[in-house]
């Protein structure tokens, strides 16, 4: 095992640094490049995580009203991250990215279900650590998507994950909330 995770004390260590995270980004600091040292920048990688996606979850945390996402919520959806990359990709990161135009656009339905295909195609590459930079899983269009459908980000990764490419389980699940 990685000497940069402990499997043990890991999310307790993910949380702290979530919360010393926020304390820069309300200070001012939003370039969070400066946020991680070395040992920080280990641990994220230990589970599959960019810092820049650990930001982004972050700054809509600043900068939402009702503090979505969570520490808990982000948490939750490291944990399904680390699990995919740990248990499907034995801990090798992809190099691949999916750039943001090859997305379905935030038009395109699913069964008459707007949104549904990007934020399939957005919780894919979350999973195997291939987001674009500048788009994120759990953004405000996906927790509008999610909190319609009364679904929790990461429920909805475990979800894609089970359903392993099948689009239509995944829809299955939204409109009836059950698990195939």
């Amino acid at each position: 095992m990685d000497n940069a995770m402990n499997a043990y004390t890991w999310a307790t260590e993910f949380h702290a640094l979530f919360g010393r995270s926020a304390v820069k980004y309300l200070s001012g600091n939003t370039e969070f490049s400066s946020w991680f040292g070395l040992d920080e920048v280990a641990f994220l990688k230990s589970f599959g995580y960019k810092p820049r996606e650990f930001f982004d979850f972050v700054e809509d945390h600043c900068n939402e009203d009702g503090g979505e996402p969570s520490a808990a919520s982000a948490l939750l959806v490291a944990a399904v991250r680390r699990d995919y990359f740990l248990v499907e990709q034995k801990g090798v990161p992809s190099a691949k990215v999916v750039p943001a135009g090859t997305l379905p656009p935030k038009s395109a339905e699913m069964d008459g279900i707007p949104w549904l295909p990007r934020i399939i195609a957005k919780a894919e590459a979350k999973l195997c650590g291939e987001m674009d930079p500048n788009t994120m899983f759990g953004c405000g269009g996906d927790r509008a998507f999610l909190d319609k459908h009364r679904i929790n980000p990461a429920d909805f990764l475990r979800v894609v994950w089970a359903a392993r490419g099948d689009a239509g389980k995944v829809l299955g699940f939204v409109k009836t909330g059950k698990y195939f």
